[in-house]
């Protein structure tokens, strides 16, 4: 009887070559000399991590040059090897350093050559003039689903006019570029939007309430309120002959009534989430290594009835156990990543595979620590419940994990699994 095989991309070599094995070892050392020894302190704090931002722009970590030749490397594995340690140093700190990539990779998905080349860099400034960039998508209706965003862009002559609130943005608020997608036509769905870029100090434009969380504390995360901002023309990210033309082509979902439903397709702001996912995925994986490495350490040192913990085999099992779903989540990340960088297509969302295995590894994986440790991993003197606070964020932001797992089924359906 025929079998039918699956479907998947040509696969590459994954070793590593000098070049990336040189820029994994910077960036690792640089989050054991300078992150994790900053970490408790921030997480308490709850405040942008100012000095640590600097000293990752005085050694090229953080600016737009380094992001420009990162996503430039022809294997695409530069941006998760990077963010697995910088994140092995701490979350928090991390989304820190990385948080304006996000509203990078938000004007490279809507906007003209012309416009990235203006906005992109001042997302992130200079080592002696630090600025920040924000990604603001989600508000407090609408989470995954995207194509119902409530915050509203109306013409006005040569400018637009922006009304709404988002919640849950990183650097919201404090950043110097807002990145901001708002709906032009509600009766289309996600296919309706569009995606502004707004700067720091324009008039009604304000931060509002600042989210205390659970984990990733170091990170700022708060509300960005627009209350009638007027935003150039120039700022339409992408031009309005460019978004007239996809509002001409966009077919009114037969279900919409109004209602924002999205037909299925894509928008700047899925392409963005979905170009994103490699990336946050190899953060997890960062704060699993972090977590496994720990209490392999612990295990190995601890006595407990005259011997070491780790000669009980349940906890060696469960040892060996981390360390295999910490390596596959790896290379689902490597492979989305390497996807992206050929240009081949999610066929079977690979890149939502990546994350939504990542941020369960992580999770599953910080969880699995704290036992091990026992009371200890319980306690703020040891860095293990920090890691596993930080790691439940990785299965909501970002997408879900049930938006992944129907992203995936649909993907391997071919849309039947969705409903009708």
């Amino acid at each position: 009887m025929a079998t039918t095989q699956p479907t998947t991309a040509p696969l590459p070599s994954f070793a590593l070559t000098p070049d990336l094995i040189t820029i994994r070892d910077w960036a690792h050392e640089f989050a054991a000399r300078v992150i994790r020894p900053a970490a408790a302190e921030w997480d308490e704090r709850e405040e942008t991590p100012w000095p640590i931002l600097q000293e990752a722009a005085k050694i090229g970590l953080y600016g737009f040059e380094f992001v420009h030749t990162s996503y430039g490397e022809e294997s695409g594995l530069t941006m998760p090897l990077v963010n697995e340690e910088i994140f092995w140093g701490d979350a928090g700190i991390g989304l820190s350093i990385f948080g304006s990539q996000l509203a990078c990779a938000g004007i490279f998905a809507a906007a003209t050559p012309e416009q990235m080349i203006e906005w992109m860099p001042r997302c992130f400034g200079t080592p002696d003039d630090i600025k920040l960039g924000a990604f603001a998508i989600t508000e407090p209706n609408s989470g995954s689903d995207v194509g119902s965003l409530r915050t509203r862009a109306r013409r006005e002559g040569n400018d637009w006019i922006i009304d709404g609130t988002k919640c849950f943005i990183t650097n919201g608020g404090i950043a110097d570029v807002h990145v901001v997608v708002a709906t032009v036509d509600p009766s289309l769905g996600h296919r309706g939007q569009a995606t502004f870029v707004i700067e720091k100090g324009t008039p009604g434009l304000s931060q509002g309430a600042k989210h205390r969380k659970l984990g990733i504390r170091a990170s700022h995360t708060a509300e960005v309120v627009l209350d009638g901002v007027r935003v150039p023309m120039a700022n339409l990210l992408g031009g309005l002959e460019k978004l007239e033309e996809r509002l001409a082509k966009a077919p009114v979902p037969a279900n919409s009534g109004g209602n924002g439903s999205a037909p299925r397709g894509t928008s700047a702001a899925l392409r963005t989430l979905e170009m994103s996912r490699p990336s946050v995925g190899a953060q997890a994986v960062g704060i699993a290594r972090a977590a496994h490495e720990f209490a392999l350490e612990y295990a190995t040192t601890r006595s407990q009835f005259g011997r070491p913990i780790i000669t009980n085999q349940a906890i060696s099992f469960l040892l060996a156990d981390m360390a295999v779903e910490i390596d596959a989540a790896r290379l689902l990340c490597w492979r989305a990543a390497w996807m992206g960088r050929q240009g081949h297509t999610f066929a079977r969302a690979e890149g939502s595979m990546a994350k939504l295995k990542a941020g369960e590894v992580a999770n599953w994986v910080t969880d699995q620590a704290i036992s091990i440790l026992g009371g200890w991993g319980y306690v703020r003197d040891y860095p293990v419940q920090r890691w596993h606070r930080d790691a439940k964020i990785y299965t909501i932001f970002e997408g879900t994990r049930e938006i992944q797992r129907r992203v995936i089924a649909r993907a391997l359906s071919n849309g039947a699994s969705e409903p009708a």
